[in-house]
């Protein structure tokens, strides 16, 4: 069955990164995502009743706590992902 879906472009299309000002610990940064990362984490903040801030910066504190603590960016998108997989998971278990 899934090997006759279509593959199709994301909403929008196919964009490049934007780079946003987010602050977090009280320090100004900014971060270059691409629009459906941004969407995906302003959901994921919605859906948690937080401030967008403040996903990112719970993200951070996950992040450099890893042995090779990767970008920022590069954890947020890897976080965005898993989140949405397990979303998955669990629709697929009902």
């Amino acid at each position: 069955m899934a090997e006759n879906m279509q593959i199709m472009p994301p909403p929008g299309g196919f964009v490049g990164p934007v780079k946003r000002s987010v602050t977090i610990a009280g320090h100004a940064t900014s971060i270059s995502l691409e629009p459906i990362f941004w969407r995906a984490l302003d959901d994921a903040a919605r859906v948690r009743g937080l401030p967008l801030n403040a996903v990112i910066a719970q993200v951070d504190a996950l992040r450099i706590m890893a042995d090779d603590p990767p970008n920022l960016a590069s954890a947020l998108r890897s976080w965005v992902v898993s989140e949405r997989i397990a979303i998955l998971e669990v629709c697929e278990r009902l």
